[in-house]
């Protein structure tokens, strides 16, 4: 078996337990194979297993590999989880099922414009600098419920909440500020988890997980 055969098979069995630890569903959790900077075979691995749900982080890699890939095996849904340039807005709304880095009012604004432009809207999830960290994108967790209000009051499909806890902090605690977040505002999807923190998040009601490295291997160095 390759690598990302072997990945994707631990991935899900560790889900499974998970959830099933939480006395949650495993059906209840969509894993987000993290494709980005992976080599096309990794890609074709996990897509020959039948995964069908993956995340991009930069709109162009997307545009590059994901048409040639949807022609082959059919539908797939792409979530877009790395930072979004308003000028690159309707190239990603075009392409994904999901933007998961709705981060500020203006990137909110361009894309209820574009949603009437278009006619559809892919779903979206605002993301939560619940570490309050400068370098890091997201709505700052005292500002979330207004922006969420904002975002409401233009008609955006808003379907959940993400956040990437501090390296350097216990994630629960992230993962558990969301969900109260998520809770007061009525909004039921939490994408949140990565490959080193993924069972945690499932503990705290994710909805969504993104592994990357756990399934594919470590990306190649530029």
């Amino acid at each position: 078996m390759q690598e990302a055969d072997v990945g994707l098979t631990d991935i899900r069995q560790k889900i499974d337990k998970a959830a099933k630890r939480a006395g949650r569903a495993a059906s209840e959790i969509s894993l987000i194979a993290v494709s980005k900077k992976q080599p096309d075979e990794r890609v074709e691995a996990v897509l020959d297993q039948g995964h069908r749900v993956f995340g991009e982080n930069r709109v162009q890699e997307a545009q590059d590999k994901w048409p040639a890939f949807r022609d082959r095996y059919g539908p797939c849904e792409l979530h877009l989880i790395g930072p979004l340039q308003t000028n690159k807005a309707r190239a990603a709304m075009e392409l994904f099922d999901a933007i998961q880095v709705l981060d500020r009012l203006k990137l909110a604004k361009t894309l209820a414009r574009l949603a009437q432009e278009i006619g559809r809207c892919p779903d979206l999830f605002v993301q939560v600098n619940t570490g309050e960290e400068d370098q890091k994108a997201g709505i700052l967790p005292a500002e979330a419920d207004s922006f969420i209000s904002e975002c409401r009051a233009m008609d955006l499909p808003l379907r959940g909440l993400m956040c990437i806890p501090p390296i350097d902090e216990e994630p629960a605690l992230h993962f558990a500020l969301l969900g109260k977040i998520a809770a007061r505002n009525g909004i039921g999807e939490l994408s949140m988890g990565m490959s080193g923190d993924f069972e945690s998040a499932i503990a705290q009601g994710a909805t969504h997980v993104r592994v990357g490295s756990a399934i594919f291997g470590d990306r190649p160095s530029d």
